[in-house]
């Protein structure tokens, strides 16, 4: 294998908002901003920490502005919200929010039962979010979902979801998020849609928010390090997945990913152990185990956090 892969890696770490979201019993305001201290205590500094939508359709987001104002405020932490409409943008512009991912559907059914919308209006409020978030001095992640196949359409063209992101990036914003919401992708199609998309949203960063739902999860990531991919979402533990898709799995687990890239000697200034026990907290808290593997390593006799190795 050639060593392609870059020397640094950004993970934003989406549990608060992608896995929370998925989970059917409410978690407490208190214990999310508790999980989001640990979390940039492990050494996250991106961290996407809620969504802002109807509260009767994803009622684990309903605390979205309250959770923000209980966050620790660090220059070196940054917070981010996902909005799907208008709505929810201009409630992420009123919680003060620095940072938003404004993301459609690269499949029309998908986006009639996630957003209520067809994928061509979807695409065009989509335009002027990011036109608008811009106005605000907001810093804009432009991403699309389902971009490396849908359950209900099935395979999806790299030229449509490069069409979508081109035109986010000429709307002015600043990284474009490929979604494999379903988990459908494999290193084959992913490697496929990036030779398409790469030159065509330069000079634009491009972020791989990768689910795990058929165990490709890591072997995707790895194709994107080949492409030279330094930007993923993960969450801890596994979390994840959209309440709109049957049989949605969660994201590549923070601590698997960032064990992985250790181990290929990539940095990412984040402790995957203290990741780790946040993980294993949380099961206490939902009454299941979680899909991370490295979890499944720290000792159960304690819940401080274990000796860890240094981290770059």
């Amino acid at each position: 294998m050639q060593k392609n892969w870059p020397d640094r890696v950004t993970l934003m770490e989406v549990g608060p908002r992608d896995g929370f979201q998925f989970e059917p019993h409410i978690i407490p305001t208190d214990l999310k901003a508790a999980v989001v201290a640990g979390l940039i205590e492990a050494g996250l500094t991106h961290i996407q920490v809620a969504s802002f939508v109807h509260p009767k359709r994803v009622p684990q987001m309903a605390d979205a502005e309250d959770l923000i104002q209980r966050l620790p405020q660090l220059d070196h932490v940054h917070y981010n919200g996902l909005v799907l409409n208008s709505r929810g943008l201009e409630r992420a512009l009123a919680a003060q929010l620095p940072s938003v991912e404004i993301s459609i559907s690269a499949s029309d059914t998908h986006s009639r039962r996630n957003s209520n919308m067809a994928f061509e209006e979807a695409l065009n409020q989509g335009m002027r979010m990011i036109r608008r978030a811009k106005a605000a001095g907001l810093y804009v992640r432009a991403g699309a979902q389902c971009a490396l196949g849908c359950v209900y359409e099935g395979p999806v063209a790299p030229e449509r979801v490069t069409d979508i992101l081109r035109r986010f990036r000429d709307q002015g914003a600043d990284a474009v998020v490929v979604s494999d919401t379903t988990g459908m992708g494999s290193p084959v199609s992913l490697r496929r849609l990036l030779d398409y998309l790469l030159p065509a949203v330069e000079p634009l960063p491009v972020v791989l928010h990768l689910h795990d739902t058929r165990g490709t999860g890591l072997v995707n990531m790895m194709a994107g390090l080949e492409r030279g991919i330094d930007r993923f979402d993960t969450a801890l533990g596994g979390m994840g997945g959209c309440p709109f898709i049957e049989g949605a799995a969660g994201n590549i687990a923070t601590e698997d990913a960032v064990n992985l890239l250790d181990m290929l000697g990539i940095a990412t200034g984040v402790d995957w152990r203290r990741v780790a026990v946040w993980a294993r907290k949380l099961e206490t808290v939902i009454g299941r185990q979680l899909p991370g593997k490295m979890l499944r390593v720290i000792p159960r006799s304690t819940g401080n956090t274990p000796p860890s190795d240094n981290v770059a």
